[in-house]
């Protein structure tokens, strides 16, 4: 059986997907863009700014789900520019500093809103 996760805490969906899904222990998590739920829209311009309101919207939807960081066992990483990818690294390595996840990181050509990175994750409980 199938659990939905949903959270004010983070954006809200812009499409018909669920902010997360539920089964088997595992959960799946839709790949969060720097929208700032407060506004409705992102809100920092550059890829720090970015990348620090995405994995503040992964927290939210963690604590969402009774999970935390340390229960991550997936993510990936979507850049709309590789050479940003020293920058992004650092910060992500400030939110899974302890047990890091097996990750992915690839550049892709555009992300929903003019964003500029994108991160989804898998955790488990």
């Amino acid at each position: 059986m199938k659990k939905i996760i949903l959270t004010d805490k983070a954006p809200a969906p812009i499409g018909p997907y669920s902010q997360g899904v539920e089964v088997n222990g595992l959960v799946f998590f839709s790949g969060q863009i720097a929208i700032d739920p407060a506004v409705g829209k992102i809100v920092a311009t550059d890829i720090e700014g970015q990348t620090r309101r995405v994995l503040a919207n992964i927290s939210a939807l963690l604590d969402a789900a009774g999970l935390t960081t340390e229960d991550v066992v997936k993510t990936t990483v979507f850049i709309t520019d590789i050479a940003d990818f020293a920058k992004v690294n650092a910060i992500y390595a400030q939110t899974f500093s302890s047990l890091p996840p097996a990750r992915s990181c690839v550049e892709v050509s555009a992300l929903p809103s003019g964003a500029l990175v994108e991160i989804e994750i898998v955790a488990a409980r």
